[in-house]
């Protein structure tokens, strides 16, 4: 049919228009099909795509970007098929089905040292006047939270709530609010800065954060691990229902990486 006949580079053109645009992550889904349009999957017909056409693609990227990538990339694809078969009425079998996903990278296990976090805080400065110490102050205040970097730069006096000690965020990455309970150590971290607020652009807390940390002669340590330090230190205070209502997290699995106790330490919090 007509339908079936329907470029998939075009089906991909309507999804980023009709669907994509009605999301958060719209960016990056569709920096993600403008790259699959010189894919040779999207000269295709829809009709025409099988499993195999996707599992020739998938190895083809793993050879390209990390196992994770692909992952998330090939539930970008079984959507858009699923959009065009329920939808759009193009196909009515969807061949993404059939396609095996690479397995899961091992989750990152890199956590600061107090060593690092000293040398770092040594190249940072104590001077919060100055954008390099308030980069490094928004790691710490990172570690002590498990709050992502884009949340916390959009932290001000109207959304953290120093007297229930309480940080508000109106719209998170998953796409819903949740609220941040903070440790006395978050709060000082908080009330130490001169403004309201960390006054740095998501750009400059990267660039910063990296300066600081490569002056400071450590490697493999990227601003986002402080999400899993922090996730670490209250997993050793709170139940995981608490920790996933703290950090966010939909996916109770994803936490249990962060649950580090021995069977011992378990065994006397029994008692």
């Amino acid at each position: 049919t007509p339908l079936r006949s329907t470029k998939f580079g075009d089906v991909l053109t309507r999804y980023a228009r009709e669907v994509s645009s009605t999301k958060r992550g719209e960016r990056w889904e569709v920096i993600r099909l403008t790259r699959l349009q010189g894919d040779d999957i999207a000269a295709k017909a829809i009709g025409d795509l099988t499993a195999q056409d996707f599992a020739d693609w998938r190895d083809a990227r793993l050879r390209e970007v990390s196992s994770a990538s692909v992952r998330r990339e090939m539930h970008l694809l079984g959507s858009v098929m699923t959009q065009a078969r329920r939808e759009w009425g193009l196909i009515t079998h969807n061949p993404m089905a059939d396609v095996r996903k690479p397995p899961d990278s091992p989750p990152r296990d890199r956590l600061p040292t107090k060593s690092e976090m000293e040398k770092m805080q040594h190249v940072a400065g104590d001077d919060l006047a100055t954008a390099t110490a308030r980069a490094f102050h928004a790691f710490r205040f990172a570690c002590e939270t498990a709050m992502r970097a884009g949340e916390i730069l959009g932290l001000t006096g109207e959304t953290l709530d120093e007297t229930a000690r309480v940080a508000t965020l109106p719209m998170t990455k998953n796409g819903s609010a949740r609220e941040v309970p903070l440790s006395s150590e978050a709060l000082r971290l908080w009330q130490d800065l001169p403004g309201d607020g960390f006054d740095l652009t998501a750009r400059q807390l990267d660039t910063l954060f990296r300066k600081v940390r490569d002056k400071a002669g450590i490697e493999g340590l990227r601003f986002h691990d402080s999400r899993a330090a922090g996730t670490t230190k209250l997993a050793a205070k709170v139940d995981v229902l608490t920790l996933a209502r703290i950090t966010g997290h939909r996916d109770l699995k994803m936490l249990q990486v962060y649950y580090r106790e021995s069977a011992a330490d378990l065994a006397k919090r029994l008692d």
